[in-house]
C-alpha cells in the first residue's frame, strides 16, 4: 500500500502541479479554464483505458503468457520512472518558470486549442507512466486491493497540492520533494527489475542464472510485517537467484551514483568526458573478460557403449550400429517420440526386425515340450501327433535407442523366438513361443546401465551448463558491449558540442512555438 500510494503521489503530483501551475497562469490572465479541464480531463481517460486495456489483456493470456506480459510491462516502467528521476533531478526547481513560458507561448500562438492539447499531452504522459507503473506494482504486491488503496490515496493527495498550487496557498520545495520520493522509488524501480527478470524465467525467456544466492527469511519472513515491507514494497524476495541480484544492483549502484552523487563533488566538463571514457573501456573490457573467461559447456561423448556381456553399440546418422562376437549390424532407426531416460530428455526410437534361428531342423515330441518349458503345448497329442517334426526357428526382435541429438543415450533388444513345427502326425503347422533355458533363442542385448547412466548425466549437466554458458558468456557481454557504445557516443557528442564555436546572434532570435513537452 505505501509503495503504491508513494507513486500515485508523486506521479500524480506531476500532472497537478502542470494544471496548478498552469491554471494559476490562466488566472492571473484571465483567462478560462474550460479547454484546459477538456484536454486534462480526456488524458484522465485515456490513461485509465490503457490501463483497464492491459490489464485485461493480461488477464485473458495463458500463464506463460501472462509472464511475459508481465515482464513488458515492468520494463517499461521501469523506464519511465528512470527517466523521470532523471528529469526531475535536474529541472525540479525550474518547473514552474518553464510551465508558465509553455502555457504562454501556447495561448499566444494557438489559443485555447493550443492549451488544451499542452494540458493534454502533458497529463496525458504522466498518466500513461502511472498506468503502466501501477500496473507493474499491482501484480507484484500481495494484497491488490490495498495496493489500489494507495494509489487512490497518493492521487487524492497529488491533487490536494496541486490544488494548493493553483490557490496559492501551498508552497512546496519540489527539488527536495523529488530527491527524497526519488530514493525510495529508486529501490521500488530496482524491485520492478528484480521482479521483471523473476517473470522472465517464468516464462520461459531466462533459463539460466536460477542459482540461490543468500537466504533472506530472517530479514523478510512470509506472513510479518517485515516482510510485506521488503517483499511487497521492494519487490525482494526472501530466496533471490543469481540472476535476479546481478539485475538489482546493475540497476540500483549506477542510478543511485547518476541521481545523488554530491553536485559539489560533480567532475568538470572535462573530468566527466574522461569519466565517459573510463566508463565505456571499463564495460568493453568486462564483456572481453566474460567471454573469454566463462568456460564452454562441456558436451557428452558421442562414441560407443558398452552392452552387457561384450560387445558395444553406436549411433551412425540415422542407424544403430551393433557389434557382438565379431558380427556387425546395422539397424536403421524411425524418428521417435519425446521421452525421458535416466533424468534426460531424448527421444525414444524404436524399429521391429525378424532374424533366423540357428537351430535343429528335426525335433522330437521331448524337444518341443523343452522347447516350451518342460512340457507340451495346449492342443498336441503324443498319440496322435508323436514326431518327429520338422522346426523352423525364427524370432522377431525389437531394438530401442534412447538418443539425443547424435549422443547415444540408451539401448536395448529384446527377441522372441518362435518354433514352428510341421509334419510327424500333424494335419497343419503348429507354432509355439520359445521359453526353456536349454533350448535355441535368440538373445537381447542391452547397453551397461553405469554407461547409460553416466551419459545420461553428462547430457543434463551440458543442458543447464547451456544456457548459462550462453547468459553469461554472450548475452550479458553483448549487454555490456551495448552499454559501452551507448556510453562512447554520448562522450563523442559531449566532445563535439564542446568544440564548436559560440557566437552571440546579431539581431534577436524569432520566438518559437514551445512544444507541451517544454515542462519536461
Amino acid at each position: 500500500m505505501l509503495t503504491t500510494l508513494v507513486i500515485g503521489l508523486r506521479e500524480g503530483l506531476e500532472a497537478a502541479l502542470i494544471v496548478g501551475i498552469v491554471a494559476a497562469f490562466l488566472k492571473r490572465n484571465g483567462r478560462g479554464l474550460g479547454a484546459m479541464w477538456i484536454g486534462v480531463a480526456t488524458a484522465v481517460a485515456a490513461s485509465l483505458g490503457v490501463g483497464a486495456v492491459l490489464w485485461a489483456l493480461e488477464s485473458t493470456l495463458p500463464q506463460a503468457q501472462q509472464e511475459g506480459l508481465e515482464t513488458v510491462i515492468g520494463a517499461v516502467a521501469v523506464v519511465f520512472v528512470t527517466g523521470m528521476l532523471f528529469w526531475m533531478n535536474r529541472h525540479a526547481r525550474g518547473m514552474k518558470r518553464e510551465l508558465e513560458t509553455s502555457a504562454g507561448a501556447a495561448l499566444h500562438d494557438g489559443g485555447a486549442l493550443a492549451l488544451a492539447v499542452m494540458a493534454f499531452l502533458a497529463v496525458l504522459k504522466e498518466g500513461f507512466e502511472t498506468s503502466v507503473f501501477l500496473l507493474a506494482t499491482f501484480r507484484a504486491a500481495q494484497n491488490a486491493g490495498l495496493a489500489a488503496t494507495g494509489a487512490v490515496l497518493g492521487i487524492l493527495a497529488s491533487a490536494a497540492i496541486g490544488y494548493g498550487v493553483y490557490a496559492g496557498g501551498v508552497r512546496i520545495d519540489l527539488a527536495r520533494f523529488f530527491r527524497i520520493t526519488g530514493a525510495f522509488l529508486v529501490l521500488v524501480a530496482a524491485g520492478l527489475v528484480l521482479t521483471a527478470v523473476h517473470t522472465a524465467h517464468e516464462a520461459g525467456w531466462i533459463l539460466a542464472g536460477q542459482q540461490r544466492t543468500i537466504d533472506l527469511s530472517w530479514l523478510a519472513p512470509n506472513g510479518s510485517l517485515r516482510g510485506a515491507l521488503i517483499t511487497g514494497m521492494l519487490g525482494i524476495p526472501s530466496d533471490p537467484r543469481l540472476i535476479e541480484v546481478v539485475a538489482w544492483l546493475a540497476y540500483v549502484v549506477p542510478v543511485a551514483l547518476l541521481v545523488y552523487w554530491p553536485a559539489k563533488r560533480r567532475p568538470t566538463a572535462a573530468g566527466a568526458l574522461r569519466l565517459r571514457w573510463i566508463v565505456a573501456a571499463a564495460l568493453g573490457a568486462a564483456a572481453v573478460v566474460l567471454a573469454a573467461a566463462v568456460p564452454a559447456a562441456p558436451q557428452p561423448a558421442s562414441g560407443t557403449r558398452p552392452l552387457i556381456g561384450g560387445g558395444t553399440a553406436e549411433l551412425s546418422g540415422s542407424s544403430l550400429v551393433v557389434r557382438q562376437g565379431g558380427a556387425t549390424e546395422r539397424v536403421p532407426l524411425p524418428t521417435g517420440t519425446a521421452a525421458t531416460r535416466a533424468g534426460a530428455d531424448v527421444t525414444e526410437r524404436s524399429a521391429d526386425g525378424s532374424a533366423a534361428v540357428d537351430g535343429p531342423a528335426t525335433v522330437t515330441l521331448a524337444d518341443v515340450a523343452a522347447a516350451a518349458g518342460g512340457r507340451l503345448p495346449v492342443g498336441l497329442n503324443p498319440a496322435q501327433d508323436p514326431g518327429p517334426f520338422t522346426a523352423t526357428w525364427t524370432a522377431t526382435t525389437t531394438t530401442t535407442a534412447w538418443t539425443s541429438g547424435g549422443v547415444l543415450v540408451d539401448a536395448r533388444r529384446t527377441a522372441v523366438t518362435v518354433l514352428t513345427i510341421t509334419g510327424g502326425g500333424l494335419s497343419t503347422a503348429r507354432s509355439l513361443t520359445v521359453s526353456g533355458a536349454d533350448a535355441p533363442m535368440l538373445a537381447g542385448w542391452h547397453v551397461t546401465p553405469a554407461a547409460a547412466t553416466a551419459t545420461a548425466a553428462a547430457l543434463v549437466a551440458a543442458t543447464t551448463a547451456g544456457p548459462e554458458h550462453t547468459l553469461w558468456a554472450v548475452e550479458v557481454p553483448i549487454a555490456l558491449l551495448i552499454a559501452a557504445l551507448a556510453v562512447t557516443l554520448t562522450a563523442l557528442r559531449i566532445r563535439r558540442l564542446g568544440r564548436e564555436p559560440v557566437s552571440a546572434p546579431s539581431t534577436p532570435a524569432p520566438r518559437t512555438r514551445s512544444t507541451p513537452y517544454a515542462v519536461k
